[in-house]
């Protein structure tokens, strides 16, 4: 099978498609035919050597595609089904993955759009979960127009909270069709969302319940601020300022919301979840995917197509 890899560290450019034997699944687990799969900023911090130190790596933890192969014990799906979900290491980015954690792809989802998802549901999931995010809670999210910033805002909107969103103002709308009241980013945040009706209910009187950091920015003074404390907060970017605020820095390895991907599928059904998919590549067009990505200013999630 086909997969994107990379063998030195570097920019874009060091990205190639390589033939490596098919996988196949281990008990528990099922090999997938990919037809999509998800890019995300780990992608471009492992390919610049900001993680993992080993090398040759290969891409990609999220796709969707066709059920091909099941391990042993596997009952809950059969060959032809359509699911997405996560690798059970890495290698998404390929014509063949074997997923560990997985679910059924949503009818009204093609595959893009279902292999937009595992990765920004989960990582929403965990962070309002870590937050205590439920009915009645006011929630600021800085960093709220991409993908898991508005994922967070509507699951944050799904559980009852009022939901206050930072953005640029292009994307004012866009954050308002999800439930959220967006707020400019950059300085003046504070006095901003305190403007915001702050005797409404569901708005802390001198700011809000809960925040949640999902783009960095240096923004944690302002938002513990806000937030009444370092323990009403909880960062996805900025790791430095987590330690040296107190705040929590949410990540994967100490524990996924896994329980996230079965139970995404009934809110898009309803229409209160959707995630975008701002552009589309080819898996032989994974270096330009990078290269977008990095760009920054994207709305939305980039999939790799896998033919």
């Amino acid at each position: 099978m086909k997969v994107a890899r990379f063998a030195e560290f570097g920019g874009p450019e060091v990205l190639e498609l390589v033939d490596l034997p098919d996988p196949h699944p281990g008990p528990g687990q099922i090999r997938i035919a990919v037809r999509a799969a998800g890019v995300n900023p780990s992608d471009w911090k492992k390919r610049r050597g900001l993680m993992d130190e080993g090398l040759p790596q290969a891409m990609g933890y999220e796709a969707a595609g066709v059920v091909d192969e099941l391990g042993d014990g596997v009952t809950d799906v059969a060959v032809g089904d359509r699911v997405f979900g996560f690798t059970a290491e890495e290698g998404a980015q390929a014509e063949l993955a074997v997923l560990a954690h997985y679910a059924p792809i949503p009818p009204s989802l093609d595959f893009p759009g279902a292999a937009a998802l595992p990765a920004a549901v989960e990582t929403a999931t965990r962070a309002l979960d870590q937050l205590g995010v439920g009915s009645g809670s006011s929630l600021l999210v800085n960093g709220a127009s991409g993908s898991v910033g508005s994922a967070a805002v509507q699951l944050a909107v799904a559980r009852g909270a009022r939901v206050i969103g930072t953005a640029s103002p292009a994307n004012h709308d866009y954050l308002r069709s999800l439930g959220a009241e967006p707020v400019s980013y950059g300085e003046g945040l504070a006095e901003r969302v305190r403007a915001l009706a702050p005797d409404a209910v569901g708005l802390a009187p001198d700011g809000v319940d809960l925040a949640l950091d999902v783009a960095g920015s240096d923004v944690l003074p302002e938002l513990i601020g806000l937030a009444g404390g370092p323990e009403h907060v909880v960062t996805l970017a900025d790791f430095a300022g987590a330690q040296k605020y107190g705040v929590t820095f949410s990540r994967g390895d100490s524990g996924r919301a896994l329980h996230a991907l079965a139970g995404i599928g009934g809110l898009i059904e309803a229409g209160r979840f959707s995630l975008p998919v701002a552009r589309t590549f080819p898996l032989a067009g994974i270096a330009e995917a990078h290269r977008v990505g990095e760009g920054g200013h994207v709305r939305g999630k980039l999939v790799l197509l896998v033919d």
